[in-house]
């Protein structure tokens, strides 16, 4: 693979990661994922931080900005430092006292999700494009039957945007699996699908996006980086990023786009 100029600008350097991440080698693809997961940690991290969380060595994460086209990881730190000057506030330490005294507690538990909840959602402003999140709502507003998917994780906002719809007189259907039944048939010409999932994604809300998007059927997707499967679909693509605590990880930001794409969506075809 051989070497070029580094990104410029954000969306130059997410092209340019979507472009290498499919024929990187397994810890460089580790790399790929990681950084499109947390780009957010780019400028407040050291090259060590980052290589422990993609779960590789320092010098394979070095090789995987070079790859990307930076000398190493500072200039590529430095994109993301310019770009998002006073953006990334530190929040790694507001807790410490509170885990000291109280680890483990259902206040101090409470508190942690708080926080990686109010993280996530100031967060989504940056990651969700407003042309995007604007041709989204046209597609899903303009659609006979808006077709939602959404298993394990991603079914309490998909069942939230069902409930949503029905009350505001939107025709959707939800597409829970249930008894493994595989209802991708009553999708038809006309109709759009909304599609929810996350890492590692659900193979049956893949195959269905698959199937539907080879029908010529609009797809909206909300999922969480630019390597995400859903991206090699055509699908419309809101992309939000949730902060973890400990193995759980907050929905905050995602049911806040739910509530405002149905909110919108319900708006949009009343003004119709």
């Amino acid at each position: 693979m051989g070497e070029t100029s580094a990104p410029t600008s954000i969306k130059g350097f997410e092209e340019r990661l979507l472009q290498v991440s499919e024929k990187l080698p397994k810890r460089l693809r580790q790399c790929a994922d990681y950084v499109a997961s947390n780009k957010d940690r780019i400028a407040v991290s050291t090259v060590a931080e980052m290589a422990e969380g993609a779960g590789v060595q320092p010098s394979a994460f070095m090789r995987f900005c070079q790859i990307l086209g930076f000398s190493g990881f500072s200039e590529m730190q430095k994109l993301f430092r310019e770009s998002y000057v006073g953006g990334w506030p530190d929040y790694s330490t507001r807790l410490h006292h509170l885990r000291e005294k109280a680890e483990g507690s259902p206040s101090a538990l409470l508190a942690e999700f708080v926080e990686a909840g109010r993280t996530s959602l100031e967060g989504l402003l940056k990651t969700v494009d407003p042309a995007a999140l604007e041709e989204a709502v046209k597609t899903l507003a303009a659609a006979d039957m808006v077709h939602i998917i959404g298993m394990r994780r991603s079914f309490p906002v998909a069942s939230y945007m069902a409930y949503a719809f029905e009350k505001m007189g939107v025709p959707a259907m939800l597409h829970s699996a249930v008894g493994k039944l595989d209802n991708r048939h009553a999708v038809r010409s006309g109709d759009a699908l909304l599609a929810i999932t996350f890492a590692p994604y659900s193979a049956e809300t893949l195959d269905i996006v698959e199937a539907v998007s080879a029908r010529g059927i609009p797809v909206v997707a909300i999922t969480d980086t630019i390597v995400s499967p859903l991206r090699k679909s055509n699908a419309q693509t809101l992309l939000v990023s949730e902060v973890d605590f400990g193995a759980f990880r907050s929905l905050s930001a995602t049911l806040c786009l739910a509530i405002t794409l149905s909110v919108a969506v319900g708006t949009a075809r009343q003004e119709n």
